[in-house]
């Protein structure tokens, strides 16, 4: 059996992949009241007991535990972890949940997966879920319109939920007067270009000086990475810098989430490092503390958060056009500008915070529609005798 408590009667059970992710977290409402009927997402069941923090490769992605769980679960909703199989292993889910008559919810997150390098399985695996998906969702209308010029389906719009959990205390910064920018590469996964963006926000940090907008840059990085050769080009820059620039790098151990909200609360503006991808949670996060984001035109990154105003982008490896986003970003807000340890910065937060507890609500809305949805697309496909979803596509329908 699952361990999870007992649903609230006529709860809908909800298999999600996998269940302990932030986003999948944060689909819960913050008021019960909020929707019409409870949604219990199941426990992620533990690939290494030993290793209780871990969820992948998600164990509910497979045929076998499908058949023996079926009657424990009322939707399977897939959002991350499908590059730990082959094709042929996500069709044998997808044919064990059919022949379960479990409903099949994908978000699609990832247009271009962070995590690989060679694309063709996960477009494969796209393929194949967005045109057996019951319903089909994702964050952005740019990539809602990409997944319908590429597979011919389009998504329901539904964004991102917050990162910063809404019971913790925000960290707003600390009061400084340097202008600082930050990069932070983490552990150099394939998406991230580390020497790449390094170098860029270097060069553009000079051109910020000429123009007597100096900056200082703050780099860092995981002490851990998946690219050593990536972390010594890193370090090589960041030591040749010229000496009238104020550049530094900290290498440090993988910072927890409340370390990660706390460094990124200092900075004035944080430069993503992205070479490919579709959608961030580092933006979330900014936002959720009031930090604008210089982003590389990657993906759908500037679609979500269209209207706040504090997301540039720039061409990745143009400083000039980094050096104009940068520009672009540090300006007041009001009378004041929003930075570090400043009063218009945490009002800023304190504004967001409530903000996120409304779209929050509405989000949850939006997911128990999309699961009763698929609970009819799957009935009524059980009773046709039909092998694939009645409805092909969707409108979609933005949740604000």
């Amino acid at each position: 059996m699952i361990d999870t408590p007992p649903p609230a009667r006529d709860a809908l059970r909800v298999a999600s992949v996998p269940a302990g992710h932030p986003y999948v977290r944060h689909l819960q409402p913050v008021d019960d009241s909020a929707v019409a009927r409870a949604v219990v997402r199941l426990a992620d069941p533990l690939p290494d007991p030993s290793e209780p923090a871990r969820w992948w490769p998600p164990v509910v992605l497979d045929a076998g535990w499908i058949a023996e769980h079926a009657a424990e679960v009322d939707v399977l909703h897939v959002h991350f972890g499908t590059e730990s199989y082959d094709l042929a292993h996500l069709r044998r889910v997808v044919d064990a949940a059919r022949a379960a008559r479990l409903p099949i919810v994908h978000t699609v997150h990832d247009l271009v997966n962070p995590q690989l390098v060679d694309q063709e399985p996960h477009l494969a695996h796209l393929g194949l879920l967005v045109a057996e998906a019951d319903e089909l969702l994702t964050l952005t209308e740019g990539a809602a319109e990409e997944v319908e010029r590429t597979f011919g389906r389009r998504p329901v719009v539904v964004p991102h939920p917050h990162l910063l959990p809404l019971d913790s205390v925000a960290p707003t910064g600390t009061a400084h007067d340097d202008v600082v920018v930050g990069v932070s590469l983490r552990d150099l996964r394939p998406n991230v270009d580390g020497p790449g963006s390094v170098a860029t926000l270097i060069a553009a940090a000079g051109l910020l000086a000429e123009a007597g907008r100096p900056v200082a840059v703050r780099v860092d990085v995981n002490e851990r990475v998946r690219d050593a050769a990536a972390l010594a080009e890193v370090r090589a820059l960041v030591a040749d810098a010229p000496g009238h620039l104020d550049v530094s790098l900290a290498v440090h151990p993988r910072l927890d989430d409340d370390e990660l909200a706390e460094s990124l609360a200092d900075l004035d503006v944080v430069v993503l490092p992205y070479s490919h991808g579709t959608h961030s949670g580092w933006v979330e996060l900014s936002w959720d503390l009031g930090v604008p984001v210089a982003a590389p035109r990657v993906g759908h990154v500037a679609d979500q958060h269209p209207a706040a105003g504090d997301t540039a982008s720039f061409d990745a490896g143009d400083a000039g056009q980094l050096a104009a986003a940068v520009s672009s970003l540090v300006r007041p807000r009001g009378d004041a500008p929003a930075r570090p340890g400043s009063a218009t910065r945490r009002a800023l937060v304190a504004e967001r915070r409530e903000q996120r507890r409304a779209q929050r609500d509405a989000i949850a809305q939006a997911h128990l529609a999309a699961y009763e949805r698929a609970v009819v697309t799957a009935a009524a496909r059980r009773a046709s005798g039909a092998t694939e979803p009645t409805s092909s596509a969707r409108p979609s329908e933005l949740v604000s």
